[in-house]
């Protein structure tokens, strides 16, 4: 977490091609707040009453198509939920929206779930497990793994 002596990330602001589109995965699917609209070509969304943690815009990308495959840009932006229950929850509500996977993975000290939004822009939601629980190497060194995890299992945990 961040402290008075680190950077933390902000937000991240994306171009998308669709303005309601968009708000409507980020609010209705992902259980972020709409907190600012501009007109019809910006918005910013935030959690836990924060001011903004993703911003979207159409300045230059009303009606476009996502960047072709082998070029640069965003990977994925990942988004932290509290707890396990509260990760099977959103899971639930990306896949009742018809949302495909592209991947999930136990990372040791993370349970992640990988997909895409509308525009094509990668998608992690995920939860950390506690940090004593972290996978450690025989000099005490941060161990993450890249293991199957259990859709199903985490899934029950929704209701």
């Amino acid at each position: 977490m961040p402290d008075n002596q680190h950077p933390a990330v902000g937000h991240v602001h994306l171009k998308v091609a669709d303005l309601d589109r968009s708000i409507a995965f980020y609010r209705d699917i992902l259980g972020f707040e709409l907190t600012q609209r501009y007109g019809a070509a910006a918005a910013f969304l935030g959690a836990g009453g924060y001011h903004h943690h993703i911003g979207l815009n159409t300045w230059e990308s009303k009606g476009a198509t996502p960047p072709p495959v082998g070029h640069t840009g965003l990977y994925h932006a990942a988004f932290l939920y509290p707890d396990r229950k509260s990760l099977a929850r959103v899971l639930k509500r990306v896949l009742s929206a018809g949302v495909v996977l592209d991947g999930a993975a136990d990372h040791g000290v993370s349970e992640a779930i990988y997909f895409r939004d509308p525009d094509g822009n990668g998608i992690e939601i995920y939860r950390d497990r506690a940090r004593e629980d972290w996978p450690r190497d025989a000099r005490g060194g941060l161990k993450m793994v890249n293991d199957r995890l259990d859709i199903d299992a985490l899934l029950a945990e929704a209701e």
